[in-house]
């Protein structure tokens, strides 16, 4: 039986907030299992993740964004707090690392100063008693006025009763008991002075005093807009912020930071036994010493993608490739001789065989590799050491004008451009997101696999595993470069400074890595049964038709060829002028898969279409230009501007189109 208590009716709202690495992705997965989906908050780019509490139907779990505090710095921070103030959920539970709870209390004092109902929940704690420490669970909960449950996510301890308690104060809207933490002095009078001063105003804007107190003393401009104060309160309130820098001899900010700490200092040394070093953490220090070492670092993260790649192209994938397109292979088989006995229609026999299986077919077929793939780079993720690449990639990064932190984005974009371009918002600087848009889409993602696995089979079989890799590095590379040029041109200023907190080594769990595995994998299968299905019949449409609708035998007559040999001049200086590849470059603009599919539905060897550095060409051409529509939507809605997503599509396929002119012609010169 549900508890039908709150303010709201039936339906409650729990929101989960807490610091990055704290756990709170595993507490709502455990919370909601599959009965979850993923958006972005109204009116932002941020991702918001909502679910239902498993056993509670008409309890709602919102995922906010991992921040460290309330303040205005962040989209995270900003939607985080706009979530809290505006939509006022029933509950929060606020996660945080047991095992370094000093850090994580920070946003706990703020957090109850919105007098919303909230139980905090000791994450970790199996960690913290396996390493000899003690947290006084009862005097927690006494000096902060919230309850307190000791939890482990992963292992599920705890889940049980931390459900019970946020489901009971949420009932009863019992609120956090205690939101004064300053003892008596100038931050105490300088608080409680903005208070009185900005009570009225608060009310009359459902904002918390306490918080919006607090807020306005640290300097936050958004809290005074939203009050709507008057020149006279604000000066005020800025005498009362003044008094309290004087008294104080420091700035405004910092003296509610000291604040919060000294009372946190004074909570911690009267509940907290500190764990002594753990083994988790001994053992990550160790490994660090080698895979984020002054010089075993690049060469560790390159030996170690270098072997992603042989397994994933020379060992694992490509061999089950072979049997998927076998059996792709048979299958269309049995029913072209299927429809031909039974006597369908050979338009409609066409579509099937030459559209649809031929089509979707071909990229099917890559399904292995691209999965191959996601599965080591799950491990990577879920081990913790794609952390340690943003962290050994941010000194490099600097001397190109980005921070660490754009890596993360980059590194995404190895599976899909999409998701990657997504990624940069959680970039705090509009110019370090729009710069490291521009660098995403040269990292090849996993659309570009079957083009890369085709070509370099036909024309380098000797040298496939070489040459993927150093297209790879080719698009780093190259990208690494136009960023440097964008950042002294286009986009001047200096990084946002990367703080990033690296978590223990983990051995990888087997649920975690195939939930990665299928979410980084289930796009490409996606776009495979949608956008290939669709442009292969698109593709077999045009190029089965001529002008006048009537279905052509020879297809250098059809409505495709037209387009094809019109713009296929373009590619001359590259070396391929083909009308069929310059068409599966058209179709590339749709989904990079198409490339293949289109070369597959139009016919012909490619081995007569190329020599082997005509397809080296392709292949940096491939490489290098708009990676397909859904990624140039994407930024658009990040840019915000049509103006600047036709920069980003006409600038990266003018660069693609120099670098192939580059190789081509000097490839020509050195065979000569």
């Amino acid at each position: 039986m549900l508890l039908k208590l709150s303010q709201k009716g039936d339906e409650m709202t729990f929101a989960l907030a807490g610091n990055q690495n704290c756990g709170k992705t595993t507490l709502f997965n455990q919370f909601t299992g599959s009965n979850q989906h993923v958006g972005n908050f109204p009116g932002v780019t941020v991702e918001r993740k909502t679910g239902v509490l498993i056993g509670y139907k008409n309890i709602s779990v919102v995922d906010l964004p991992g921040i460290y505090s309330l303040t205005s710095y962040t989209r995270e921070e900003i939607v985080s707090r706009d979530f809290l103030l505006k939509e006022k959920p029933d509950c929060i539970i606020n996660i945080i690392d047991a095992t370094n709870i000093e850090r994580n209390l920070y946003l706990t004092m703020q957090l109850i100063e919105l007098q919303i109902p909230m139980v905090l929940a000791l994450n970790m704690m199996d960690e913290v008693q396996a390493n000899e420490g003690f947290i006084d669970v009862a005097g927690l909960k006494k000096q902060l006025g919230i309850p307190v449950v000791p939890i482990s996510a992963a292992k599920k301890h705890g889940l049980s009763e931390l459900t019970e308690q946020a489901v009971n104060i949420a009932k009863y809207r019992q609120k956090p008991m205690r939101i004064d933490f300053c003892p008596k002095g100038a931050v105490h009078r300088a608080v409680h002075a903005v208070s009185h001063l900005i009570e009225d105003h608060a009310l009359k804007f459902d904002v918390p005093v306490r918080f919006a107190a607090t807020k306005i003393l640290e300097g936050d401009q958004k809290v005074t807009e939203q009050l709507c104060l008057d020149d006279n309160e604000k000066d005020m309130l800025d005498h009362a912020a003044l008094e309290m820098e004087q008294e104080l001899g420091t700035d405004r900010e910092a003296a509610i930071i000291d604040m919060r700490y000294n009372f946190i200092g004074q909570l911690c040394s009267r509940c907290v036994t500190k764990p002594v070093e753990s083994r988790e953490y001994r053992r990550s220090v160790r490994i660090d010493k080698v895979l984020t070492g002054k010089f075993l670092a690049f060469p560790a993260f390159f030996g170690i993608m270098l072997i992603v790649f042989w397994l994933t192209f020379g060992v694992i994938g490509t061999p089950l490739s072979g049997l998927v397109e076998t059996g792709i292979e048979l299958i269309s088989t049995a029913a072209d001789k299927a429809f031909t006995a039974y006597g369908l229609s050979p338009a409609i026999h066409s579509l099937i065989i030459d559209g649809i299986f031929t089509g979707v077919g071909a990229v099917l077929g890559f399904i292995p590799i691209v999965v191959t793939l996601f599965f080591f780079m799950s491990i990577l993720e879920d081990s913790g050491y794609m952390a340690r690449i943003a962290f050994i990639m941010d000194k490099p990064l600097r001397k190109i004008g980005l921070s660490g932190r754009s890596f993360v984005p980059m590194l995404i974009g190895f599976g899909c451009t999409v998701p990657a371009i997504m990624a940069t918002r959680t970039l705090t600087g509009e110019r370090d997101k729009k710069m490291t848009i521009l660098l995403t889409p040269f990292m090849s993602c996993s659309a570009k696999i079957p083009i890369y696995a085709l070509f370099t089979a036909v024309f380098f079989p000797e040298h496939a595993v070489a040459v993927m890799i150093g297209l790879y590095l080719a698009g780093m590379i190259l990208g690494v470069i136009s960023a440097f040029v964008m950042s002294r041109t286009v986009y001047k200023g200096a990084p946002v400074p990367f703080v990033l907190e690296l978590p223990n080594y983990r051995f990888p769990s087997a649920k975690s890595i195939l939930r990665l595995m299928w979410d980084k994998s289930k796009d490409f299968l996606q776009r495979a049964f949608t956008v290939i299905f669709i442009a292969s019949i698109v593709i077999w449409f045009l190029q089965s038709f001529d002008t006048r609708l009537s279905i052509v035998t020879d297809s250098t007559k059809s409505i495709l060829a037209g387009i094809g040999q019109k713009i296929s001049g373009i590619f001359v200086p590259l070396g391929f002028a083909d009308w069929r590849v310059t068409t599966s470059l058209l179709t590339g603009f749709i989904a990079k898969e198409s490339v293949i599919s289109t070369l597959a539905v139009l016919g012909g060897d490619i081995q007569t279409m190329f020599t082997g550095l005509s397809a080296l060409s392709f292949l940096v051409f491939t490489l290098l230009y708009t990676p397909c529509i859904a990624a140039a939507a994407t930024v658009k809605r990040e840019f915000g501007s049509i103006k600047g997503t036709l920069f980003v599509v006409i600038y990266q396929t003018a660069f693609a189109w120099v670098c192939a002119f580059l190789v081509y012609q000097i490839g020509r010169l050195i065979a000569v």
